[in-house]
């Protein structure tokens, strides 16, 4: 809120009550007053507070999964992103005509690298494209199904 109003005032508007009044009262009180000095603990936790979350990796490795709930609760299932890559890249890795795989997956995004030995790429890419979707169906049951993203290119003999 103190930011939004002072990006405002910075706009050339015209300033609200409360920030004048805030101004006047900061500007008329000493530094060692007791509302001062907690304030400033208060500003000061909170911004310690908001480091540590900034700081803390949270839920983010993990992919929640699709699960039916028992009627009791909630059930919560997730899997982790390289686990998921794993499985992604031995489906590629089946498909004929693929030399190498590499399968980074993201919160909203797989991305699909492969190699191509022989046969077509155009085909190679159809049927690895068809093999990735059919596994995230089947084996990843993702919560959320994202977006797919497959390269093929031909790799040098």
């Amino acid at each position: 809120m103190l930011v939004f109003e002072a990006v405002w005032i910075g706009t050339g508007h015209p300033a609200t009550a409360w920030w004048t009044r805030l101004t006047h009262e900061l500007a008329s009180r000493p530094v060692d007053d007791v509302w001062v000095l907690t304030g400033a603990a208060i500003a000061a936790a909170l911004g310690l507070w908001l480091i540590v979350l900034a700081l803390t990796p949270g839920l983010r490795p993990q992919l929640p999964l699709r699960v039916p709930t028992d009627g009791h609760g909630r059930i919560r299932a997730v899997l982790d992103r390289k686990g998921a890559a794993l499985i992604l890249r031995d489906a590629a890795l089946r498909v004929p005509g693929v030399s190498a795989a590499r399968v980074r997956v993201r919160r909203r995004r797989v991305t699909v690298r492969a190699d191509v030995r022989f046969r077509d790429t155009a085909d190679v890419k159809d049927e690895l494209t068809d093999a990735v979707r059919r596994e995230e169906r089947d084996q990843l049951a993702l919560a959320r199904t994202p977006r797919l993203a497959v390269h093929v290119h031909r790799s040098p003999t």
